[in-house]
């Protein structure tokens, strides 16, 4: 199996809470590695970029203002099906109705302060990827570990 990359961000409401490290554990204890991180104050003019097919939405408006109104951390996540493997991890996007054991289900109690974003698909990734990170920000690296965490063959 190919390696993946996607895009996850700890949403405003993960990083007031304190849980970016909780967060990054999960990400690492699955075997998916970090190979970009960083902490940034996402803008209006970011968050249209981001979230382009939603800005004729209703919603938007809130969107925008909790995806601005403090900052999030932004990371490449890279490993066989990183973006499968990551929607799982993080759970439905409703908190309340997430399962437990994953990072909604255990931490999120809303639809929108749901603690993180994953990218849903390959092509979104790359799209996402492009907006929040140059290459040189990217520091791709083969894990010691990366053997004990799956097979060569998948």
């Amino acid at each position: 199996m190919a390696s993946e990359r996607t895009l996850i961000l700890v949403k405003p409401d993960g990083v007031q809470r304190r849980l970016i490290g909780t967060i990054v554990s999960r990400i690492e204890s699955k075997g998916l590695g970090i190979i970009a991180m960083k902490m940034l104050q996402v803008t209006p003019e970011l968050s249209q970029r981001h979230y382009a097919e939603h800005v004729e939405k209703p919603f938007y408006p809130d969107l925008e203002g909790f995806i601005t109104s403090a900052p999030v951390v932004a990371m490449i996540v890279e490993g066989p099906e990183a973006v499968s493997v990551m929607r799982t991890i993080i759970g439905a996007t409703n908190g309340r109705e997430a399962a437990p054991g994953t990072i909604r289900g255990d931490f999120g109690c809303s639809r929108q302060m749901n603690m993180i974003h994953g990218s849903d698909s390959v092509e979104s990734a790359n799209r996402e990827i492009d907006i929040y990170f140059t290459a040189d920000e990217i520091c791709a690296y083969d894990a010691v570990l990366g053997a004990w965490t799956a097979a060569s063959d998948e």
